[in-house]
């Protein structure tokens, strides 16, 4: 039946194109963008986070909720403390590919492209 047939999420009639929008959306905020780099190299705690990102807790705790529900990241309860790492690779690359891309708007040649090995690895 259709549960057999493999669909392809990269054509622009896919049911995957408004859980994309949802995607972008959610990454539509300067803290998320900077709470994704943060966790780039691996879990961190909301203290920790909040410190990287210049924000208090209770609101990187709100932003981690959202990011949370939208499965960007995962949660790790130890005690008291709450850690976070993301969901995958997938959001990092996201967000790697959207700098590359602020980084063409400014005209000549990205850092990126510079092949000096200053180019951004998720």
């Amino acid at each position: 039946m259709d549960a057999d047939k493999q669909i392809c999420g990269r054509e622009p009639d896919s049911q995957f194109v408004e859980l994309a929008v949802e995607v972008f959306a959610m990454l539509a905020d300067a803290t998320r963008v900077r709470i994704i780099l943060a966790l780039r190299d691996g879990e961190l705690s909301v203290n920790h986070l909040a410190d990287i990102v210049d924000k208090t807790p209770p609101a990187v705790s709100q932003h981690l909720a959202k990011m949370r529900l939208g499965r960007l990241v995962a949660a790790r309860q130890e005690g008291t403390r709450v850690f976070y790492r993301l969901e995958n690779e997938h959001a990092i690359k996201l967000v790697t590919d959207a700098i590359f891309q602020a980084e063409h708007s400014l005209g000549g040649t990205p850092r990126h492209h510079h092949g000096d090995g200053a180019e951004v690895v998720a």
